[in-house]
């Protein structure tokens, strides 16, 4: 109970600055971070939370789930079609380049061996865009970038997730949950790519029978039941829920505009307050100790993931497109690490594999200076695409990046993420 009193206090603070988070640097996201590492055994000691608790990796896949679910109703499948080019580069070639510069780093700065280096650098490879909500959501900012980032985003879990897998039964002896082989990795894929276009077309089948359907008042929980259902679907089932999740989400937009645009405000809303509980339980693992256990060139590698790696490889896969410099800089800069790299750093800690508690260190710090670094930051970088375009600065826009409607979700905690 003494949780839920820290997380209402959080969700107060958070929800009176966040007038101020829509034109700052100040980011509610930072805020439920912190406040979890304040009230842990590190501080205040208000609550013990250890990264094998059930909490966290429940509150993480809830979390991710949400978001995925929620962001894939804002992709349009004809848009998608006609661009599919750049998310194509960046999840083909982009993110592939970032796990395997990661997993160098890894080795000759941490000194962790080959297999955990790699089982690192594919934990750290998806981006999450949910914590720079500002750059996928506001009007100002080019259509094309915004849809760039939240494919990649709404994909690169599910491709990530199969090499991860992988790599703890190849690490060595695991605690006997990680093991999986290539067939069955590639049929958890397939059944929750399944799942998550049968079920929403189902959904939406029954509501256009004659004797069924929803008033108007209930007609928002159709999405949220295809949700509840999808998610315990892939669960008993061991079909990858987070695949499932987007392609719903992209599916039941497609197929009921209706029903997701009467769903939107309360998804945006249920997203955001699963995002707030599971960065607080994640910053209840934020303990000194943690940062302290980060050697030297665990802090060097961090700092080269954020700042060098996700660039370098983004702007990369980019080279030859028709996406102006300044949107490539953004594209690039916006890789955060988010739920993802969560969840898949608690399967490498409970693998139980050698190397597992030095490798979820490094994970841990590096998904907790990203989310600092890029939720403080979206707000300033998508006003100045506002600024630069009352100003007269051409960027080469194309009638595609002409505004659509802003994204609830995006906007839901105001502005900063």
């Amino acid at each position: 109970m003494v949780l839920v009193a820290v997380f209402g206090v959080a969700l107060l603070v958070a929800v009176l600055l966040s007038g101020l988070a829509a034109w700052t640097v100040l980011s509610t996201s930072f805020l439920f971070l912190a406040g979890g590492a304040l009230v842990n055994d590190g501080f205040l000691g208000l609550i013990h939370i250890t990264p094998d608790s059930e909490i966290v990796s429940v509150t993480a896949d809830l979390a991710l789930f949400t978001v995925l679910f929620t962001d894939g109703m804002h992709v349009s499948l004809p848009k998608l079609r006609a661009h599919w080019r750049n998310p194509a580069r960046a999840l083909g070639l982009g993110m592939p380049l970032a796990f395997v510069f990661m997993a160098l780093v890894t080795h000759f700065l941490v000194g962790l061996d080959w297999t955990t280096s790699f089982l690192v650098g594919a934990v750290l490879a998806p981006t999450d865009p949910v914590f720079a909500s500002a750059i996928v959501g506001r009007t100002e900012v080019p259509a094309k970038l915004r849809q760039l980032l939240n494919v990649e985003s709404g994909v690169n879990e599910g491709l990530a997730l199969p090499v991860v897998l992988v790599l703890i039964a190849a690490a060595g002896p695991t605690a006997g949950s990680a093991e999986a082989s290539p067939g069955k990795i590639a049929v958890e894929l397939l059944l929750g790519l399944a799942f998550g276009v049968v079920l929403p077309l189902l959904a939406g089948g029954l509501v256009r029978f004659r004797l069924l359907g929803a008033e108007p008042k209930l007609q928002p929980l159709l999405p949220l039941a295809t949700g509840t259902i999808l998610y315990a679907a892939c669960h008993l089932t061991h079909a990858n829920p987070y695949l499932a999740a987007f392609s719903a989400g992209a599916v039941l937009a497609h197929v009921s505009p209706e029903a997701k645009a009467s769903f939107e405000p309360l998804g945006e809303a249920l997203a955001e307050l699963a995002k707030f509980a599971a960065l607080l339980v994640f910053g209840a693992l934020l303990t000194p100790g943690l940062f302290g256990d980060l050697s030297f060139g665990g802090y060097a590698a961090v700092l080269l993931a954020i700042f060098l790696i996700r660039p370098a490889s983004l702007l990369i896969s980019l080279l030859g497109t028709g996406i102006s410099r300044r949107e490539k800089l953004v594209a690039a800069w916006f890789g955060p690490k988010g739920f993802a790299s969560v969840v898949y750093g608690l399967l490498v800690l409970q693998s139980g594999i050698p190397q597992a508690e030095q490798a979820f260190t490094l994970i841990a710090v590096c998904i907790a200076f990203s989310i600092i670094a890029h939720s403080s930051t979206d707000v300033p970088i998508a006003r100045a695409f506002d600024v630069e375009d009352l100003a007269g600065i051409a960027d080469g826009h194309d009638a595609s990046d002409a505004p659509t409607p802003t994204s609830p979700h995006a906007l839901s905690a105001t502005g900063g993420s």
